[in-house]
C-alpha cells in the first residue's frame, strides 16, 4: 500500500497558521491534499497536525468535496514532532512506527503547485528497477558564482571570457521540496526521507518556489493564477480541436519506446567514449502533429540516460518514463493520471519488453524490423524501420 503523508503544524512563525491561510481561493494545505487524492498510485492520504484549527479546516473542505477527498485521514501529530526545532523526519518516523504500509510519499504543503500527475510521475520513477527513493527536482540553467573568504567572486560553471548562451548550459537539478518517496522499511532503517539508490522526478520550473516567507506567497499565488488561466485556454482549445477532428481520430495518447523506434537501435561512440544516438527529424514533426491535435505524447524506455531526456525536451514530449521495467503498468498509471482509457492509447514498441504494452493499447504498433514475436502481437506494422520515421508514419495513420 502506498500512502501520502502531509505534515502540517500550527506553529509557523513567518506566516502564522500559513497551512490554512487561503491561497488562490483555498487553504494552503488543500492543494497538497488534492494532488495526493488525484494521484492514482496513492491509496491513502494522511494529514498529520497538532492544531485543532488545521484539523477543523481540513475536515471542512473534505466534507465539502467528499468524492475528491475520500482518501484523506486527519491524524494527530505529537507536540515533540511539531516543535520549532523538530525535523520532518521525526514526524514521519512517528507515523511509520504506528502505521502499516509499504511505501510513503512525503508531500510538503508549502508547494501548492504540485499536481497528481507530478506524483504519478514520481511513482513511475520509484517503481523503476533498482530504485530505493525518489525526490522532486526542478531543472535549472543558471550562471553560478562562488565567493571566497576575501570576498572575491568567480564563476563556477562558465568562463567569463567565453560567456555561453543560457540555453546551451548543461542542466543541473534543484530540490524543490515538493515530495519524497521511500519505503517504510528504508525510512525506519535510516531515519531519513530518502536513502539507497535515489532517482529524481522532474517538475515544472514554476514549482521552484516553496512558501516560507510572505514574498514567496505573493509569487506563488500569481503563478497559480497564471496556471489556471493557461489551463482554461488549453481546455478551450482542446474542445475546439476535438470538434474539428475527423471521426476516425479516436486516440488521446501516443506512447513509444525509444531505442529501436525513435532510433535505429544502434549504439554509436565518439573517440572520447561518448554515447551517441541517431534520431529522425520526421518523428519530430509527428510529435508536433500530435500536440496540435490534442494528443498527449510520451516515451517509455528501459534506459535512464540524459540523451533521451534532452531529445524529449527538444520535441516537447509530455511524459518521459525512464528506467521502466513494466511498460503495461506504466500505461495504466498514465491512463489514470490523464483520465483516459487504454483503448484510447497508441503504443509503439520493437522488442520483448514492449509486447504487453502493445497488447494493452488500443492500437499496438511496431516498426518493420521489430522482433517476430512483437510483430505477431502488433495490430499495425510500419513500412519504416526503427529510426526511419516510425512515429511519423503511425501519426499519419491515426490522423489521416
Amino acid at each position: 500500500m502506498n500512502v501520502a503523508f502531509i505534515p502540517v503544524r500550527g506553529g509557523s512563525k513567518s506566516i502564522p497558521l500559513k497551512n490554512i491561510k487561503e491561497i488562490h481561493g483555498r487553504p494552503l494545505v488543500y492543494w497538497a491534499a488534492a494532488a495526493a487524492c488525484d494521484c492514482a498510485s496513492i491509496d491513502k492520504v494522511f494529514i498529520a497536525t497538532d492544531s485543532d484549527s488545521i484539523r477543523s479546516c481540513v475536515e471542512k473542505f473534505c466534507a465539502a468535496e467528499p468524492v475528491r477527498f475520500k482518501k484523506v485521514n486527519v491524524i494527530d501529530r505529537s507536540a515533540e514532532s511539531a516543535g520549532d526545532t523538530a525535523s520532518t523526519e521525526s514526524a514521519m518516523l512517528e507515523f511509520a512506527k504506528n502505521r502499516r504500509f509499504d511505501n510513503i510519499v512525503l508531500i510538503q504543503a508549502t508547494s501548492p503547485l504540485i499536481t497528481g500527475a507530478d506524483l504519478d510521475n514520481g511513482f513511475i520513477a520509484f517503481n523503476a528497477s533498482g530504485t530505493d527513493s525518489v525526490l522532486s527536482v526542478v531543472p535549472q540553467k543558471r550562471f553560478i558564482w562562488t565567493i571566497d573568504d576575501n570576498g572575491n567572486a568567480e564563476p563556477s560553471n562558465y568562463d567569463v571570457y567565453a560567456r555561453p548562451r543560457r540555453q546551451d548550459f548543461e542542466e543541473y537539478y534543484v530540490e524543490n521540496g515538493a515530495f519524497y518517496i521511500t519505503s517504510r522499511k528504508d525510512l525506519l532503517a535510516t531515519g531519513n526521507r530518502i536513502s539507497g539508490n535515489i532517482r529524481v522526478s522532474l517538475m515544472s520550473e514554476d514549482t521552484y518556489f516553496e512558501i516560507d516567507e510572505p514574498s514567496d506567497w505573493t509569487v506563488t499565488e500569481s503563478l497559480m493564477a497564471k496556471r489556471e488561466e493557461e489551463n482554461k485556454t488549453v481546455s478551450s482549445e482542446a474542445d475546439d480541436e476535438k470538434n474539428e477532428k475527423k471521426p476516425g481520430c479516436k486516440y488521446k495518447m501516443l506512447l513509444t519506446d525509444c531505442d529501436g523506434c525513435m532510433t535505429d537501435a544502434g549504439m554509436y561512440y565518439s573517440e572520447k567514449g561518448d554515447e551517441l544516438k541517431k534520431f529522425n527529424t520526421k518523428d519530430g514533426v509527428g510529435f508536433r502533429l500530435c500536440r496540435e491535435n490534442g494528443i498527449i505524447t510520451g516515451v517509455i524506455t528501459g534506459e535512464d540516460v540524459a540523451l533521451n531526456k534532452r531529445r524529449c525536451e527538444k520535441l516537447k514530449i509530455d511524459v518521459l518514463a525512464p528506467g521502466c521495467t513494466d511498460k503495461a503498468a506504466c500505461i495504466n498509471r498514465l491512463c489514470a493520471t490523464y483520465k483516459i482509457k487504454p483503448e484510447e492509447v497508441v503504443y509503439i514498441g520493437d522488442d520483448l519488453a514492449d509486447i504487453e504494452a502493445i497488447k494493452l493499447a488500443g492500437l499496438g504498433c511496431c516498426p518493420a524490423d521489430a522482433a517476430p514475436s512483437v510483430k505477431a502481437a502488433a495490430e499495425y506494422i510500419t513500412a519504416a524501420k526503427g529510426g526511419e520515421g516510425v512515429i511519423r508514419e503511425v501519426v499519419d495513420k491515426i490522423l489521416l
